[in-house]
């Protein structure tokens, strides 16, 4: 079974949104995705209300989920990890404790984008109409990233 895992900041708006996204394009017998953060700040809470919103507004439930933060055990869990944003990005590189670490991390955007190095922006402190954009651009990705996690054997 591959193991993907997503990661933003407090697991509450963007990461919550790409597992959801991910599972609904994957068999989940053959794939395992979750999502974590790189802070504490919210650990054991639901995903943002307007994350759960856009989600059911697409017909995906993210309301089983609840925030936890990215461990360096994730590295021995998860065979991908995309991070939302390059701060995220250089927090997961830094609890790396080798190349194969490093090596499991990816900015999720460089699957829509290859090497522009784009960040997901973060949605918090904006309106709906932030996470509906969100949304469009994480969908995008993971649908990238279910048609090559369905060519892996």
């Amino acid at each position: 079974m591959k193991k993907v895992l997503m990661v933003c900041l407090g697991n509450i708006c963007r990461s919550p949104l790409a597992e959801g996204l991910l599972v609904s394009k994957v068999n989940d017998d053959e794939i395992f995705v979750d999502s974590a953060g790189t802070a504490a700040y919210h650990i054991g809470k639901l995903p943002d209300e307007r994350s759960i919103e856009v989600a059911r507004k697409h017909r995906i439930d993210i309301t089983n989920q609840r925030a936890r933060k990215f461990t360096v055990k994730d590295f021995d869990i998860f065979d991908f990890i995309y991070a939302m944003d390059q701060s995220n990005y250089q927090n997961i590189l830094t609890l790396a404790r080798n190349q194969v670490d490093k090596g499991k991390v990816h900015l999720i955007l460089n699957e829509t984008q290859p090497t522009k190095n784009e960040s997901v922006p973060d949605p918090y402190y904006g309106g709906n109409q932030g996470f509906e954009n969100v949304y469009t651009m994480l969908n995008e990705a993971c649908e990238i990233i279910a048609n090559k996690l369905s060519k892996i054997k």
